[in-house]
C-alpha cells in the first residue's frame, strides 16, 4: 500500500468517459486483444462478473483483466443484472460470454454465472473496481492449496476530493486488523465479491441465496466451511483498487470511518462477551 499515492499501474485506466457511446471503438479494440490472449474454451478458472448500471466502470474493470499475467486457461462472465443504463450495449463490446439475469441482486446474478461456467474454480470480481496483474495467479495460488474450498483477497481504496490517499491508507490499515481478528473465528465474514475464489463443485451444491440480498458472498462462503478451509490471500500486490462509492454512503471520511468502528465494536462485544458467558 501506497500512504501518499495509488499505484502507477491504476493510471492507464482513468478513462474519462460519461457514456458508454463516448468510447471509441479502437479502446475495445485493444482491451479485446487481451482478452483473446488470456481466455480458453476449457478454462481452469471462470471469472464471473455481476454488473448493474455499470456501463463505464465495466470498461474499466475489463481492461484490468485484460492485461492479466498467468498461464492459467481461464474464462471471463458477464452478468447484466438488469441494468437501466447501457451496461449491455459496452458488454456486447467485450470478446467474452455474457448472459442476462432479470431478477434483482448479486446472489441471482452470480448463481447463473456459476451455472454456466467451464471453470474447476471460481472468481468473483466486482464490475467497478481495478484488478492488478498478478490478481489471477495469486487467488488460485491460494485455492488450489490442500484442502482449501474459499479464499479471499484484500482491497484498497482510489482516493478521490475528501478521501485522500493518506487518510484512506490509515483505514485500510484499521481494516487490515480487523480482517485477521475475524479471520480466527468468523473468516467468511471477510469474503466480498471483490476478490473472492471457491470451488465450483462446492458452490453449486450451496447455490447463492436467489433474492437480493446484502451478503450473499459471505452466506456462500460460511457454508463452504463444510468442505474444507477458507484463507485469505496475504499479497498485497494482489489487491484490488476501488473507488470510494461505498464509504460516501455514509458521509464524509470520518463519519465513515465512525460508523464502522461501531459496527466492528459490537460485533466484537457480542461475540466475545457471549462466549464468555456462555451464549
Amino acid at each position: 500500500m501506497n500512504f501518499f499515492n495509488s499505484p502507477e499501474w491504476i493510471a492507464q485506466y482513468a478513462f474519462e468517459y460519461e457514456k458508454a457511446e463516448d468510447v471509441p471503438q479502437h479502446i475495445f479494440d485493444e482491451i479485446n486483444i487481451g482478452l483473446d490472449n488470456i481466455q480458453s474454451d476449457t478454462p481452469l478458472v471462470s471469472i464471473l462478473i455481476s454488473a448493474w448500471n455499470e456501463e463505464v466502470n465495466i470498461l474499466r474493470c475489463i481492461a484490468t483483466l485484460s492485461k492479466q499475467k498467468t498461464s492459467i486457461p481461464l474464462e471471463i462472465i458477464i452478468i447484466n443484472n438488469n441494468s437501466a443504463d447501457n451496461t449491455q450495449y459496452t458488454i456486447d463490446k467485450f470478446h467474452v460470454k455474457n448472459l442476462f439475469q432479470g431478477i434483482q441482486g448479486c446472489g441471482p446474478a452470480r448463481q447463473l454465472g456459476q451455472e454456466n461456467a467451464k471453470g474447476k474454480y471460481i472468481l468473483l470480481a466486482d464490475a467497478d473496481c481495478l484488478y492488478p496483474d498478478c490478481w489471477v495467479e495469486e487467488m488460485l495460488k491460494v485455492l488450489q492449496q490442500k484442502n482449501v474450498v474459499c479464499v479471499y483477497g484484500r482491497y484498497s481504496f482510489i482516493p478521490e476530493p475528501g478521501f485522500p490517499r493518506w487518510k484512506l491508507f490509515f483505514f485500510e490499515k484499521f481494516k487490515d486488523i480487523i480482517t485477521e481478528i475475524r479471520h480466527i473465528r468468523q473468516p467468511y465474514l471477510n469474503c466480498f465479491g471483490i476478490s473472492m475464489g471457491f470451488m465450483r463443485e462446492y458452490s453449486l451444491k450451496i447455490g447463492f441465496i436467489m433474492t437480493k440480498f446484502w451478503g450473499d458472498d459471505g452466506q456462500l462462503a460460511m457454508q463452504m466451511m463444510q468442505y474444507g478451509k477458507i484463507k485469505q490471500v496475504r499479497a498485497n500486490k494482489a489487491r484490488v483498487w476501488t473507488g470510494v462509492r461505498s464509504l460516501q454512503r455514509d458521509g464524509n471520511f470520518v463519519e465513515a470511518l465512525t460508523k464502522r468502528l461501531r459496527k466492528e465494536y459490537k460485533r466484537f462485544s457480542t461475540n466475545f462477551f457471549g462466549r464468555l458467558h456462555g451464549r
